[in-house]
């Protein structure tokens, strides 16, 4: 692999001209979205052409233990899965004190078949089924997070960053450029790290809530787009880092603030003709465009357990506290679950506004555009577009992680579109999250049932 280097991306090569590569990091997300690998000196990636991790990081929790997810016929023996890079992915990790490069690898089992329950192939799985149907599917998703104060102690309640004024960031000032000039030196090294690593930011704005913030994304290629937000996670930590303070993906961090969600947009391409089949020849919707978001409709309340993952996402399920409950669609309506934004015709897109940030995006990506397929597939027809404040009606979706898995594990059709062996281990993983959740006694029942009940 001598000539490993001519495969890299353009920004990629920027970033080293001039430079001796130090060191290589071959990544691969696990089901959380952490990036799982190792580091190697750069020549001896020269000299390999993959290298092996057990499957047991998939069956991780996102504490550490473990999902009894093991094959049944031969247990737990962490088998070997074999990683090979994507060189397309290749990228910078601009706040080492080396020079070092990112690759993201793909994951394949002894046979050299994907392995089901990876994410990254999960999202590869779906986009494949689009293409068999002709179609190309494309998305935009959008970041929002909190930069706070450095919280050490789990016991003690998340706090705003202190701003650039010296004053704590204020809550309730969407859109304020104030606000955002408070962060002003983590947003610049946002930027320089986005830039290093070859990622174009489509903006950056203050959300509602205190040191709340949001980055949206170039419309694109499902995995491309997922692959830049499991770096960006990483990117703004780092960015964050740097300024005495964390950065949070969290649906939920801050009590009477608004959660975090990872909006996805998108649309369908026919491959043959390049037209948005949410278009007609007068630029009016299409039944695809309404099959779409009947799918949306009929599906999300069991792929609600992917695309928010934890028991704190359901935090961010409160009504008129800038999320949505349910699975109303609506033009230009943030109040709904389902929005279709204001655009001209050829770039009619759908909004999925439920998931979480704390998501991992490959598979909330995935996931969404499984919902969709069916509809394409069984040509579900929505429910009316909906009128006024959504927000007044009535939760449509899962209140509590437990049920959004029952709900999950009955989704046979969704099962087919994601994998039969991914939802077996999701279920199984999210399962013993939940159960080791529920040991754990909140200050709320100390504070309320110690003395009274």
């Amino acid at each position: 692999m001598a000539d490993w280097t001519d495969k890299l991306p353009q920004a990629a090569r920027d970033y080293l001209e001039g430079r001796r590569l130090d060191e290589v990091e071959c990544i691969v997300s696990d089901l959380p979205g952490i990036a799982r690998g190792k580091a190697v000196p750069a020549t001896k990636f020269a000299r390999q052409d993959y290298f092996h991790l057990p499957d047991s990081i998939f069956f991780q929790t996102i504490t550490g233990d473990w999902g009894e997810a093991a094959d049944e016929e031969e247990g737990f023996i962490e088998r070997d899965m074999t990683l090979r890079p994507d060189f397309s992915t290749a990228t910078a990790a601009p706040w080492t004190g080396d020079w070092t490069l990112q690759v993201i690898h793909d994951a394949e089992d002894r046979d050299g078949k994907p392995i089901g329950c990876s994410p990254r192939n999960v999202l590869k799985r779906v986009v494949d089924l689009y293409a068999k149907r002709g179609l190309k599917a494309v998305v935009a998703p959008e970041m929002e997070f909190f930069i706070v104060a450095r919280n050490i102690d789990p016991s003690q309640e998340i706090k705003p960053m202190m701003g650039r004024s010296g004053r704590p960031a204020a809550a309730r000032q969407a859109y304020s450029m104030t606000a955002v000039d408070e962060f002003g030196p983590v947003i610049d090294d946002i930027y320089d790290f986005a830039e290093a690593q070859g990622f174009e930011i489509d903006g950056i704005t203050q959300e509602g809530g205190a040191g709340q913030l949001e980055i949206n994304l170039q419309h694109g290629d499902p995995v491309k787009l997922a692959d830049e937000v499991f770096y960006f996670k990483r990117l703004i930590r780092e960015a964050a880092l740097r300024h005495d303070a964390f950065a949070t993906f969290m649906a939920k961090p801050i009590e009477e603030e608004p959660g975090s969600a990872m909006h996805i947009h998108h649309s369908i391409l026919d491959i043959k003709t390049g037209e948005n089949i949410f278009v007609g020849p007068q630029g009016g919707d299409t039944d695809a465009f309404y099959h779409f978001i009947g799918g949306l409709q009929k599906h999300m309340p069991a792929a609600i357990a992917v695309m928010a993952p934890y028991v704190n996402s359901y935090r961010r399920y409160v009504k008129d506290n800038a999320a949505p409950i349910n699975l109303a669609w609506a033009r230009d309506n943030r109040t709904t679950g389902i929005r279709v934004p204001l655009s001209s015709p050829k770039s009619r897109r759908v909004e999925n506004r439920l998931a979480g940030m704390d998501c991992n995006p490959y598979l909330a990506i995935a996931a969404s555009l499984a919902c969709g397929l069916l509809g394409l597939q069984n040509e579900t027809r929505p429910a009316k577009q909906f009128k006024g404040d959504a927000y007044a009606g009535e939760a449509e979706i899962p209140q509590v992680l437990g049920d959004a898995l029952d709900l999950f594990d009955e989704a046979r059709e969704l099962h087919d579109i994601l994998g039969p062996e991914f939802a077996r281990v999701y279920s199984i993983v999210k399962r013993a999250e939940y159960e080791e959740f529920l040991q754990v006694i909140s200050p709320w029942e100390r504070e309320h049932l110690l003395l009274n009940v």
